[in-house]
Protein backbone atom coordinates (compact mmCIF):
# COMPACT_ATOMS: atom_id res chain seq x y z
CA UNK A 1 0.00 0.00 0.00
CA UNK A 2 1.30 3.50 -0.88
CA UNK A 3 0.88 6.58 0.84
CA UNK A 4 -1.47 7.97 -1.49
CA UNK A 5 -4.23 4.86 -1.41
CA UNK A 6 -4.33 5.44 2.44
CA UNK A 7 -5.64 8.17 4.67
CA UNK A 8 -4.21 9.12 8.01
CA UNK A 9 -6.17 8.46 11.52
CA UNK A 10 -3.66 8.76 14.54
CA UNK A 11 -0.36 7.51 15.82
CA UNK A 12 0.19 5.38 18.42
CA UNK A 13 0.80 7.14 22.09
CA UNK A 14 2.09 4.46 24.32
CA UNK A 15 2.40 1.17 25.13
CA UNK A 16 -0.15 -0.71 28.02
CA UNK A 17 0.93 -3.97 30.11
CA UNK A 18 3.05 -6.30 29.33
CA UNK A 19 0.92 -8.11 26.58
CA UNK A 20 1.71 -5.55 23.61
CA UNK A 21 -1.34 -3.45 23.59
CA UNK A 22 -0.67 0.26 22.66
CA UNK A 23 -3.02 2.96 22.98
CA UNK A 24 -3.84 5.25 19.52
CA UNK A 25 -4.49 8.59 19.68
CA UNK A 26 -6.84 9.49 16.42
CA UNK A 27 -6.79 12.86 14.64
CA UNK A 28 -9.59 11.56 11.82
CA UNK A 29 -12.56 13.20 13.53
CA UNK A 30 -15.10 10.60 12.64
CA UNK A 31 -12.81 7.67 13.71
CA UNK A 32 -15.64 5.94 15.58
CA UNK A 33 -17.10 4.96 12.09
CA UNK A 34 -13.90 3.46 10.97
CA UNK A 35 -13.47 -0.29 10.74
CA UNK A 36 -10.18 -1.37 11.85
CA UNK A 37 -9.51 -4.91 10.86
CA UNK A 38 -5.91 -3.99 9.55
CA UNK A 39 -4.05 -0.24 10.20
CA UNK A 40 -1.02 0.33 7.87
CA UNK A 41 1.83 2.42 10.36
CA UNK A 42 4.48 4.22 8.01
CA UNK A 43 7.01 2.70 9.89
CA UNK A 44 10.32 4.71 8.15
CA UNK A 45 8.13 6.25 5.03
CA UNK A 46 6.75 2.65 4.09
CA UNK A 47 3.51 1.57 4.90
CA UNK A 48 3.40 -1.88 7.00
CA UNK A 49 0.03 -3.62 7.74
CA UNK A 50 -0.67 -4.77 11.11
CA UNK A 51 -3.36 -7.23 11.64
CA UNK A 52 -5.99 -5.72 14.48
CA UNK A 53 -7.03 -8.54 17.13
CA UNK A 54 -8.61 -6.07 19.18
CA UNK A 55 -10.20 -2.81 19.46
CA UNK A 56 -11.15 -0.94 22.09
CA UNK A 57 -12.87 2.50 21.55
CA UNK A 58 -12.70 5.43 23.88
CA UNK A 59 -14.75 8.75 24.23
CA UNK A 60 -11.56 10.99 24.56
CA UNK A 61 -10.47 10.09 20.77
CA UNK A 62 -8.44 7.17 22.18
CA UNK A 63 -8.43 2.99 21.73
CA UNK A 64 -6.83 0.58 22.93
CA UNK A 65 -5.21 -2.30 20.02
CA UNK A 66 -4.17 -5.22 20.32
CA UNK A 67 -2.17 -6.18 17.06
CA UNK A 68 -1.86 -9.80 15.62
CA UNK A 69 2.19 -10.75 16.53
CA UNK A 70 2.66 -7.89 18.93
CA UNK A 71 1.97 -9.87 22.22
CA UNK A 72 4.59 -8.50 23.99
CA UNK A 73 5.50 -4.96 25.11
CA UNK A 74 9.01 -5.15 23.33
CA UNK A 75 7.43 -6.11 19.98
CA UNK A 76 5.13 -2.80 20.39
CA UNK A 77 7.88 -0.40 20.87
CA UNK A 78 8.92 -0.51 17.18
CA UNK A 79 5.08 0.74 16.65
CA UNK A 80 5.62 4.21 19.38
CA UNK A 81 4.71 7.18 18.08
CA UNK A 82 4.03 5.75 14.88
CA UNK A 83 1.57 7.47 12.76
CA UNK A 84 -1.03 4.93 11.57
CA UNK A 85 -3.33 4.63 8.12
CA UNK A 86 -6.46 3.46 6.66
CA UNK A 87 -7.14 2.12 2.92
CA UNK A 88 -8.66 5.20 1.37
CA UNK A 89 -11.94 3.20 0.46
CA UNK A 90 -12.28 2.65 4.05
CA UNK A 91 -12.89 6.44 4.38
CA UNK A 92 -16.90 6.83 5.75
CA UNK A 93 -18.99 9.13 2.90
CA UNK A 94 -19.98 12.30 4.05
CA UNK A 95 -22.54 14.83 3.48
CA UNK A 96 -22.32 17.13 0.28
CA UNK A 97 -22.48 20.18 2.57
CA UNK A 98 -19.92 18.86 5.04
CA UNK A 99 -17.23 21.06 5.83
CA UNK A 100 -14.17 20.61 7.59
CA UNK A 101 -10.94 23.19 8.30
CA UNK A 102 -8.75 20.10 6.97
CA UNK A 103 -10.57 20.99 3.56
CA UNK A 104 -8.69 24.02 2.96
CA UNK A 105 -5.76 22.74 1.81
CA UNK A 106 -4.98 23.90 -1.22
CA UNK A 107 -6.95 27.33 -1.04
CA UNK A 108 -4.98 30.74 -1.35
CA UNK A 109 -4.80 32.38 1.89
CA UNK A 110 -6.14 36.40 1.37
CA UNK A 111 -5.84 38.63 4.32
CA UNK A 112 -7.89 41.78 3.97
CA UNK A 113 -5.36 44.50 4.74
CA UNK A 114 -1.91 42.37 3.66
CA UNK A 115 -3.41 41.27 0.30
CA UNK A 116 -2.73 37.72 -0.94
CA UNK A 117 -0.88 35.41 1.41
CA UNK A 118 -0.62 32.57 -0.53
CA UNK A 119 -1.59 28.65 -0.76
CA UNK A 120 -2.13 26.68 2.43
CA UNK A 121 -0.24 23.78 2.31
CA UNK A 122 -0.97 22.22 5.69
CA UNK A 123 -3.85 22.48 8.12
CA UNK A 124 -2.96 20.68 11.49
CA UNK A 125 -5.74 19.87 14.30
CA UNK A 126 -3.99 21.13 17.72
CA UNK A 127 -5.86 20.51 21.20
CA UNK A 128 -7.85 23.95 20.98
CA UNK A 129 -7.76 25.10 17.69
CA UNK A 130 -6.93 24.27 13.95
CA UNK A 131 -3.77 26.16 12.18
CA UNK A 132 -3.06 26.73 8.65
CA UNK A 133 0.75 26.92 7.21
CA UNK A 134 1.06 29.22 4.39
CA UNK A 135 4.51 29.72 2.80
CA UNK A 136 4.38 33.92 2.70
CA UNK A 137 7.63 35.63 1.20
CA UNK A 138 9.86 32.64 1.84
CA UNK A 139 8.88 31.94 5.00
CA UNK A 140 6.23 29.15 6.61
CA UNK A 141 3.92 31.12 8.56
CA UNK A 142 0.83 29.89 10.97
CA UNK A 143 -2.76 31.45 11.62
CA UNK A 144 -5.66 30.17 13.35
CA UNK A 145 -8.47 29.12 10.98
CA UNK A 146 -11.71 30.00 13.84
CA UNK A 147 -14.61 31.97 13.05
CA UNK A 148 -12.97 35.27 14.32
CA UNK A 149 -10.42 35.50 11.65
CA UNK A 150 -12.37 33.65 9.31
CA UNK A 151 -14.20 36.57 6.73
CA UNK A 152 -15.78 34.28 4.03
CA UNK A 153 -14.97 31.04 2.04
CA UNK A 154 -15.31 30.54 -1.48
CA UNK A 155 -15.89 27.21 -2.51
CA UNK A 156 -15.65 27.54 -6.62
CA UNK A 157 -12.55 29.97 -6.67
CA UNK A 158 -10.83 28.03 -3.89
CA UNK A 159 -10.15 31.44 -1.39
CA UNK A 160 -10.13 32.03 2.05
CA UNK A 161 -10.77 35.49 2.78
CA UNK A 162 -9.14 36.55 6.46
CA UNK A 163 -8.95 39.44 8.63
CA UNK A 164 -5.42 38.20 10.70
CA UNK A 165 -4.59 40.40 13.95
CA UNK A 166 -2.00 42.87 13.22
CA UNK A 167 1.18 41.86 13.90
CA UNK A 168 0.93 38.19 13.84
CA UNK A 169 3.07 38.11 10.53
CA UNK A 170 5.65 40.50 11.80
CA UNK A 171 6.66 37.83 14.63
CA UNK A 172 7.52 35.51 11.46
CA UNK A 173 8.96 38.07 9.24
CA UNK A 174 11.10 39.73 11.58
CA UNK A 175 14.63 37.91 11.01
Amino acid sequence: MKHEEAFYVGYVTKSRGLKGEVQVFFEFDAYEQLTFDVVFADMNGKLVPYFVASAKLQANKTGYFNFDDVDHIDKAQPLLKKKLYLPIAQMPERDEDEFFYTDLKGFTAVDETLGELGEIIEVNEYPQQFVATVLYRGTEILFPLNEDFIIEIDDEEKILTLALPEGLLDVYLEN
